[in-house]
């Protein structure tokens, strides 16, 4: 088609675009377009006729208009029977919503009720254990003293055996149990005999089995096996000889009770405290129950303890001592138990035991005792003298 050809009056008895040929005028036809430009013959005859396309009418004009001469169709529309529309995604969600419904809560259904706060522990359990080990260290600390020395050793064996376990178990670390069990129980027989200097004599030589005793096996591993032997050797047995070197005293008895009972009332008021006020963490990577608030009960608890203590059951002790000693029982008691629970989270554990219902094993009522010993045996030398 060539651009002389748009706006050209047809030939005489030529066919125009829109009639016949003839040079009459031009017919209507029915929905078509006003006439318009025309094409010549040969050129209309060489091109097809542009088909007449009606306006569409804008979303939501009447159906009865010309709309319905321009439905779509062919084979990608047959599906839709109706007038194709785009259906927006809220439109989808309401329409699923709607053919399926929630259901609806029932009315009368009770609330739940609100959780109370758990001890974390079988508190009936640990009530029967804990009076049954104070029957048990009562009666033996104060009918005969060699008694009671020989209730230390045992508790130390024990503890001895339940952390070289757990080195074996969790990291395969194989401190040996035979010369820390031996060397252990001497260390506290010295102690009582021969006070602070027969206990470091016998320290010195359970770390020397230790290291004679891990000779015998293979070399792998020998340096970290016989470093955690030295570590349990002076972590459990030296540590309680300062407990067997208290009663030596002659009022040895009741600065052992002292001991206790502060150590006893200070995780008490800790627990206590800290069960029922507690909001913020005091070191919550190692221990998450244990709470600024549970510290400052423990504080409270133990400093009124020990007032009590040193003005009644110490020889020439006085109440402002017993405060200071009360402070440092709850320091080195918080610090006892945070060890520990740093031992028990690299190793993966709990408990250190089962031994013991309702508290875990013996190195988990030893954990605050322990490093507790060394505080209370210098402070009563200190107020009182070691005689």
């Amino acid at each position: 088609m060539s651009d002389s050809s748009w706006g050209a009056p047809p030939a005489a008895g030529q066919a125009g675009y829109w009639g016949p040929a003839g040079g009459g005028p031009a017919q209507p036809v029915p929905g078509a377009v006003p006439a318009g430009p025309t094409y010549d013959a040969p050129e209309a005859q060489q091109t097809r006729p542009m088909p007449v396309v009606p306006d569409e009418r804008a979303y939501g004009a009447d159906e009865g208009g010309d709309r319905g001469a321009a439905r779509r169709s062919g084979p990608l529309f047959q599906e839709f029977q109706g007038e194709f529309r785009p259906e927006p995604p809220q439109g989808r969600a309401l329409l699923a919503e709607k053919q399926n419904p929630e259901p609806m809560p029932d009315a009368h259904q009770p609330a739940p009720a609100p959780q109370k706060k758990s001890a974390g522990r079988d508190l009936s359990a640990a009530i029967g254990v804990g009076v049954g080990l104070g029957v048990v260290i009562v009666a033996s600390l104060f009918v005969e003293k060699a008694v009671f020395v020989g209730v230390i050793a045992v508790a130390v064996v024990v503890g001895l055996w339940e952390l070289t376990s757990r080195l074996r178990e969790r990291k395969d670390i194989k401190a040996p149990l035979v010369p820390l069990a031996v060397g252990g129980a001497a260390m506290v027989v010295a102690g009582y005999v021969r006070g602070a200097e027969g206990a470091w004599v016998a320290m010195a030589l359970t770390a020397l089995a230790v290291l004679v005793w891990r000779m015998t096996e293979s070399p792998e591993g020998y340096l970290k096996d016989v470093t955690a032997g030295v570590f349990a050797a002076f972590y459990v047995p030296f540590l309680a000889t300062f407990v067997a070197m208290m009663l030596t005293a002659s009022d040895g008895p009741w600065r052992v009770l002292t001991f206790l009972l502060l150590t006893v009332v200070s995780d008490t008021g800790a627990y206590a405290v800290g069960w029922r006020f507690g909001r913020n963490k005091l070191a919550p990577r190692i221990s998450p129950g244990k709470t600024r608030e549970g510290l400052a009960g423990a504080v409270l608890f133990a400093m009124v303890a020990g007032a009590l203590c040193m003005q009644f059951l110490i020889d020439d002790g006085t109440w402002w001592q017993g405060l200071l000693l009360g402070l440092a029982v709850a320091a080195s008691a918080t610090l006892g138990d945070l060890g520990e629970s740093m031992i028990k989270r690299d190793l993966g554990i709990k408990d250190m035991g089962t031994l013991l219902p309702g508290h875990g094993g013996i190195m988990d009522r030893l954990d605050s005792l322990l490093p507790t010993a060394p505080v209370v045996w210098l402070l009563l030398v200190l107020f009182v003298g070691s005689a």
